[in-house]
Protein backbone atom coordinates (compact mmCIF):
# COMPACT_ATOMS: atom_id res chain seq x y z
CA UNK A 1 0.00 0.00 0.00
CA UNK A 2 1.09 4.10 -0.38
CA UNK A 3 1.46 5.67 2.67
CA UNK A 4 3.30 8.86 4.39
CA UNK A 5 6.01 7.72 6.79
CA UNK A 6 8.37 10.44 8.56
CA UNK A 7 12.13 9.93 7.22
CA UNK A 8 13.52 12.01 9.92
CA UNK A 9 12.60 14.45 12.04
CA UNK A 10 12.54 17.93 10.94
CA UNK A 11 10.37 19.98 8.78
CA UNK A 12 7.89 18.96 6.75
CA UNK A 13 9.16 17.74 3.83
CA UNK A 14 10.52 15.04 5.53
CA UNK A 15 7.28 13.37 4.66
CA UNK A 16 8.02 11.02 2.23
CA UNK A 17 5.88 8.95 0.08
CA UNK A 18 6.24 5.06 0.47
CA UNK A 19 5.31 1.39 -0.14
CA UNK A 20 4.51 -0.13 3.37
CA UNK A 21 2.93 -3.80 3.60
CA UNK A 22 -0.94 -3.67 4.24
CA UNK A 23 -1.35 -4.10 7.88
CA UNK A 24 -3.33 -6.82 9.36
CA UNK A 25 -6.23 -6.52 12.37
CA UNK A 26 -5.78 -8.45 15.53
CA UNK A 27 -8.64 -9.55 17.65
CA UNK A 28 -11.01 -6.76 18.26
CA UNK A 29 -9.48 -5.00 15.17
CA UNK A 30 -10.65 -3.78 11.53
CA UNK A 31 -9.13 -3.15 8.38
CA UNK A 32 -10.41 0.24 6.98
CA UNK A 33 -9.90 0.73 3.09
CA UNK A 34 -9.04 4.80 3.70
CA UNK A 35 -10.37 7.56 2.27
CA UNK A 36 -9.71 10.20 3.83
CA UNK A 37 -7.57 11.42 7.05
CA UNK A 38 -7.38 14.05 9.31
CA UNK A 39 -3.92 16.20 9.77
CA UNK A 40 -3.67 17.21 13.41
CA UNK A 41 -1.02 18.89 15.75
CA UNK A 42 0.02 15.60 17.25
CA UNK A 43 1.10 14.20 13.66
CA UNK A 44 3.44 17.77 13.55
CA UNK A 45 5.01 16.95 16.95
CA UNK A 46 5.22 13.78 16.19
CA UNK A 47 7.00 14.28 12.44
CA UNK A 48 9.44 17.00 14.32
CA UNK A 49 10.42 14.32 16.84
CA UNK A 50 8.33 15.66 20.15
CA UNK A 51 5.64 12.88 20.30
CA UNK A 52 6.92 10.01 20.75
CA UNK A 53 5.00 6.61 19.17
CA UNK A 54 2.94 4.58 21.73
CA UNK A 55 4.36 1.22 22.44
CA UNK A 56 2.72 -0.86 19.54
CA UNK A 57 1.72 1.77 17.81
CA UNK A 58 2.20 2.37 14.16
CA UNK A 59 5.19 4.91 13.08
CA UNK A 60 3.01 6.20 10.24
CA UNK A 61 1.39 9.58 11.49
CA UNK A 62 -2.18 9.84 11.20
CA UNK A 63 -4.76 9.70 14.40
CA UNK A 64 -8.26 9.54 12.33
CA UNK A 65 -9.82 7.79 9.14
CA UNK A 66 -12.82 7.14 7.56
CA UNK A 67 -13.24 4.90 5.56
CA UNK A 68 -14.92 1.62 4.20
CA UNK A 69 -14.18 -2.00 6.73
CA UNK A 70 -12.96 -4.98 4.64
CA UNK A 71 -12.21 -7.29 6.77
CA UNK A 72 -11.61 -7.75 10.72
CA UNK A 73 -12.97 -8.67 13.63
CA UNK A 74 -16.11 -6.25 14.52
CA UNK A 75 -16.87 -7.80 17.97
CA UNK A 76 -19.62 -6.78 20.11
CA UNK A 77 -20.35 -3.41 17.79
CA UNK A 78 -23.20 -3.46 15.45
CA UNK A 79 -20.47 -2.60 12.56
CA UNK A 80 -20.61 -5.10 10.15
CA UNK A 81 -17.97 -5.52 6.64
CA UNK A 82 -18.63 -3.07 4.16
CA UNK A 83 -19.63 -0.29 6.70
CA UNK A 84 -18.35 3.12 5.95
CA UNK A 85 -17.10 4.58 9.23
CA UNK A 86 -14.83 7.13 10.75
CA UNK A 87 -12.42 5.64 13.36
CA UNK A 88 -9.44 7.06 16.01
CA UNK A 89 -6.75 5.36 15.51
CA UNK A 90 -3.16 5.21 17.32
CA UNK A 91 -1.36 6.01 14.05
CA UNK A 92 -1.01 4.97 10.49
CA UNK A 93 -3.82 6.86 8.93
CA UNK A 94 -1.70 8.24 6.19
CA UNK A 95 -1.68 5.47 4.45
CA UNK A 96 -4.61 3.75 1.79
CA UNK A 97 -5.14 0.79 4.80
CA UNK A 98 -5.25 1.33 8.79
CA UNK A 99 -6.45 -1.17 11.38
CA UNK A 100 -8.54 0.36 13.76
CA UNK A 101 -9.97 -1.16 17.28
CA UNK A 102 -13.98 -2.10 16.24
CA UNK A 103 -14.60 -0.41 19.30
CA UNK A 104 -13.36 3.02 18.78
CA UNK A 105 -15.22 2.90 15.15
CA UNK A 106 -18.38 4.77 14.66
CA UNK A 107 -20.86 4.98 11.41
CA UNK A 108 -20.43 7.42 8.95
CA UNK A 109 -23.08 10.06 10.27
CA UNK A 110 -25.79 10.07 7.79
CA UNK A 111 -25.58 12.92 4.79
CA UNK A 112 -21.63 13.24 5.69
CA UNK A 113 -19.09 12.48 3.21
CA UNK A 114 -15.82 10.48 4.04
CA UNK A 115 -13.58 13.78 4.19
CA UNK A 116 -16.42 15.00 6.47
CA UNK A 117 -16.14 11.72 8.68
CA UNK A 118 -12.44 11.70 9.10
CA UNK A 119 -12.53 15.06 10.44
CA UNK A 120 -14.77 14.09 13.64
CA UNK A 121 -12.87 11.66 15.62
CA UNK A 122 -9.32 13.47 17.03
CA UNK A 123 -11.45 16.71 17.36
CA UNK A 124 -14.69 14.94 18.98
CA UNK A 125 -13.09 12.01 21.06
CA UNK A 126 -10.56 15.00 22.47
CA UNK A 127 -13.42 17.88 23.19
CA UNK A 128 -15.78 14.98 24.75
CA UNK A 129 -13.58 13.90 27.00
CA UNK A 130 -11.71 17.02 28.58
CA UNK A 131 -14.63 19.29 27.96
CA UNK A 132 -17.89 17.23 29.44
CA UNK A 133 -16.32 14.33 30.97
CA UNK A 134 -12.88 15.80 32.52
CA UNK A 135 -14.11 19.20 33.02
CA UNK A 136 -17.45 17.70 33.44
CA UNK A 137 -19.62 21.27 31.72
CA UNK A 138 -23.48 20.61 31.79
CA UNK A 139 -26.70 22.69 32.88
CA UNK A 140 -26.32 26.56 32.17
CA UNK A 141 -22.73 26.19 32.40
CA UNK A 142 -20.01 28.42 30.22
CA UNK A 143 -17.66 27.83 28.39
CA UNK A 144 -14.24 29.13 27.18
CA UNK A 145 -12.55 27.76 24.25
CA UNK A 146 -8.61 28.75 23.51
CA UNK A 147 -7.93 28.58 19.85
CA UNK A 148 -11.25 28.61 18.72
CA UNK A 149 -10.58 28.41 15.24
CA UNK A 150 -8.74 25.33 15.41
CA UNK A 151 -9.68 21.87 14.77
CA UNK A 152 -10.89 21.13 18.71
CA UNK A 153 -11.86 24.69 18.87
CA UNK A 154 -14.54 24.75 16.01
CA UNK A 155 -15.72 21.30 17.36
CA UNK A 156 -15.67 22.62 21.29
CA UNK A 157 -17.79 26.04 19.86
CA UNK A 158 -20.49 24.03 17.86
CA UNK A 159 -20.86 20.91 20.57
CA UNK A 160 -20.91 22.99 23.73
CA UNK A 161 -23.66 25.57 21.65
CA UNK A 162 -25.68 23.28 20.43
CA UNK A 163 -26.29 21.74 23.83
CA UNK A 164 -27.39 25.02 25.41
CA UNK A 165 -24.18 26.56 26.64
CA UNK A 166 -23.05 29.83 26.34
CA UNK A 167 -19.37 29.79 24.63
CA UNK A 168 -16.57 32.27 24.50
CA UNK A 169 -13.85 31.63 22.46
CA UNK A 170 -10.32 33.47 21.54
CA UNK A 171 -8.54 33.89 18.29
CA UNK A 172 -5.66 35.73 16.43
CA UNK A 173 -7.25 37.93 14.14
CA UNK A 174 -10.65 40.13 14.45
CA UNK A 175 -11.91 37.91 10.93
CA UNK A 176 -11.22 34.49 12.76
CA UNK A 177 -13.11 35.93 16.15
CA UNK A 178 -16.33 36.75 13.76
CA UNK A 179 -15.69 32.70 12.23
CA UNK A 180 -15.96 31.58 16.15
CA UNK A 181 -19.32 33.83 16.22
CA UNK A 182 -20.43 32.06 13.10
CA UNK A 183 -19.71 28.68 14.56
CA UNK A 184 -21.91 29.68 17.70
CA UNK A 185 -19.88 31.57 20.00
CA UNK A 186 -21.53 34.15 22.02
CA UNK A 187 -18.28 36.80 21.48
CA UNK A 188 -15.15 36.16 19.96
CA UNK A 189 -12.23 37.02 21.48
CA UNK A 190 -8.93 38.66 19.45
CA UNK A 191 -6.19 37.88 21.76
CA UNK A 192 -3.48 40.01 20.29
CA UNK A 193 -5.92 43.23 20.77
CA UNK A 194 -8.11 42.10 23.80
CA UNK A 195 -7.71 41.08 26.83
CA UNK A 196 -9.80 37.67 26.82
CA UNK A 197 -9.67 37.63 31.07
CA UNK A 198 -11.60 41.06 30.67
CA UNK A 199 -14.40 40.14 28.25
CA UNK A 200 -14.81 37.10 29.94
CA UNK A 201 -15.55 38.89 33.19
CA UNK A 202 -17.71 41.77 31.56
CA UNK A 203 -19.74 39.74 29.59
CA UNK A 204 -20.62 37.68 32.65
CA UNK A 205 -21.51 40.22 35.21
CA UNK A 206 -17.72 39.48 36.80
CA UNK A 207 -18.68 36.58 37.83
CA UNK A 208 -16.50 34.34 35.00
CA UNK A 209 -16.81 30.62 32.72
CA UNK A 210 -17.19 27.54 34.40
CA UNK A 211 -14.99 25.59 32.64
CA UNK A 212 -11.77 26.32 30.06
CA UNK A 213 -10.79 24.36 27.11
CA UNK A 214 -6.76 25.44 27.12
CA UNK A 215 -4.48 24.29 24.54
CA UNK A 216 -1.56 27.42 25.42
CA UNK A 217 -1.01 26.92 28.82
CA UNK A 218 2.42 28.58 29.93
CA UNK A 219 1.69 32.31 30.25
CA UNK A 220 -2.38 31.65 30.08
CA UNK A 221 -2.63 30.17 32.99
CA UNK A 222 -2.85 33.32 35.91
CA UNK A 223 -5.23 35.30 33.35
CA UNK A 224 -7.43 31.60 33.20
CA UNK A 225 -7.44 31.48 36.72
CA UNK A 226 -8.69 34.76 37.43
CA UNK A 227 -11.83 34.33 34.99
CA UNK A 228 -12.67 31.21 36.34
CA UNK A 229 -15.89 31.18 38.14
CA UNK A 230 -16.24 29.67 41.90
CA UNK A 231 -15.68 25.88 41.42
CA UNK A 232 -14.32 26.46 37.61
CA UNK A 233 -12.34 23.71 35.96
CA UNK A 234 -9.42 24.21 33.90
CA UNK A 235 -8.67 21.37 31.14
CA UNK A 236 -5.09 21.86 29.50
CA UNK A 237 -4.67 19.56 26.41
CA UNK A 238 -2.01 21.05 24.66
CA UNK A 239 1.22 23.31 26.11
CA UNK A 240 1.54 25.76 22.58
CA UNK A 241 2.35 28.49 24.81
CA UNK A 242 5.11 26.86 27.31
CA UNK A 243 5.05 23.84 29.74
CA UNK A 244 5.67 25.95 32.81
CA UNK A 245 3.41 28.85 34.39
CA UNK A 246 3.01 30.19 37.72
CA UNK A 247 -0.14 29.72 39.67
CA UNK A 248 -1.77 31.62 42.42
CA UNK A 249 -2.74 28.42 44.40
CA UNK A 250 -4.55 30.39 47.28
CA UNK A 251 -7.38 31.19 44.42
CA UNK A 252 -7.75 27.72 44.08
CA UNK A 253 -8.49 26.70 48.19
CA UNK A 254 -10.87 29.99 48.01
CA UNK A 255 -12.54 29.49 45.64
CA UNK A 256 -12.41 25.63 44.81
CA UNK A 257 -10.69 25.51 41.29
CA UNK A 258 -9.56 22.47 39.32
CA UNK A 259 -6.36 22.02 37.31
CA UNK A 260 -6.61 19.13 35.13
CA UNK A 261 -5.31 17.96 32.12
CA UNK A 262 -4.86 14.58 29.83
CA UNK A 263 -4.00 13.12 26.15
CA UNK A 264 -5.95 10.86 24.66
CA UNK A 265 -3.56 8.91 22.39
CA UNK A 266 -1.93 6.57 25.19
CA UNK A 267 -5.40 5.75 26.74
CA UNK A 268 -6.81 2.09 26.44
CA UNK A 269 -9.50 1.23 23.75
CA UNK A 270 -12.53 0.54 26.79
CA UNK A 271 -11.82 4.17 27.66
CA UNK A 272 -11.81 5.37 24.39
CA UNK A 273 -14.78 3.44 23.59
CA UNK A 274 -16.68 4.82 26.38
CA UNK A 275 -16.38 8.07 24.53
CA UNK A 276 -17.11 6.08 21.43
CA UNK A 277 -20.97 5.36 22.92
CA UNK A 278 -21.60 9.26 24.65
CA UNK A 279 -20.39 11.00 21.12
CA UNK A 280 -22.96 8.25 19.42
CA UNK A 281 -25.75 9.14 21.89
CA UNK A 282 -25.28 13.02 22.35
CA UNK A 283 -23.43 13.99 19.45
CA UNK A 284 -24.04 12.16 16.22
CA UNK A 285 -27.77 13.22 16.48
CA UNK A 286 -26.54 16.67 16.27
CA UNK A 287 -24.45 16.19 13.47
CA UNK A 288 -27.10 14.46 11.28
CA UNK A 289 -29.75 16.92 11.47
CA UNK A 290 -26.83 19.51 10.47
CA UNK A 291 -27.06 20.94 13.96
CA UNK A 292 -22.80 20.66 14.20
CA UNK A 293 -21.27 20.61 10.65
CA UNK A 294 -17.33 19.32 10.46
CA UNK A 295 -15.38 22.55 9.08
CA UNK A 296 -12.78 21.67 6.48
CA UNK A 297 -10.63 24.16 5.85
CA UNK A 298 -8.87 23.01 2.67
CA UNK A 299 -8.07 18.52 1.27
CA UNK A 300 -5.08 17.72 -0.06
CA UNK A 301 -3.95 14.49 -1.96
CA UNK A 302 -2.16 12.04 0.16
CA UNK A 303 1.08 12.14 -1.42
CA UNK A 304 0.97 16.40 -0.72
CA UNK A 305 0.58 15.87 3.03
CA UNK A 306 4.39 17.95 3.58
CA UNK A 307 1.91 20.88 2.33
CA UNK A 308 -1.39 20.00 4.32
CA UNK A 309 1.84 20.03 7.46
CA UNK A 310 3.04 23.40 6.51
CA UNK A 311 -0.29 25.05 5.99
CA UNK A 312 -1.23 23.53 9.69
CA UNK A 313 1.99 24.96 11.23
CA UNK A 314 1.14 28.52 9.74
CA UNK A 315 -2.37 28.37 11.44
CA UNK A 316 -3.91 30.46 9.25
CA UNK A 317 -6.93 27.59 8.49
CA UNK A 318 -10.29 27.64 10.32
CA UNK A 319 -11.19 24.40 11.16
CA UNK A 320 -9.89 21.35 9.37
CA UNK A 321 -6.73 20.12 7.00
CA UNK A 322 -7.57 16.94 5.62
CA UNK A 323 -5.91 14.59 3.46
CA UNK A 324 -7.51 12.63 0.67
CA UNK A 325 -6.65 9.33 0.35
CA UNK A 326 -8.52 7.17 -2.40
Amino acid sequence: MRAIHITQPGPPNVLQVCERPMPHPKAGEVLIKVHAAGVNRPDVLQRTGNYPVPPGASDLPGLEVAGEIIEGDCGETDLKIGDMVCALVQGGGYAEYCTAPAAQCLPVPAGLTAVQAAALPETFFTVWSNVFDRAGLSGNETLLVQGGTSGIGVAAIQIAAALGHRVFATAGTDEKARACEALGAERGINYRTEDFAQVVKAATDGRGVDVILDMVAGSYLPREINCLADDGRLAVIALLGGVKAELDLGQLLRRRLTVTGSTLRPRSVAFKADIVAKLRKHVWPLLESGRVKPVIYQTFPLEQAAAAHTLMESSQHVGKIMLNVL
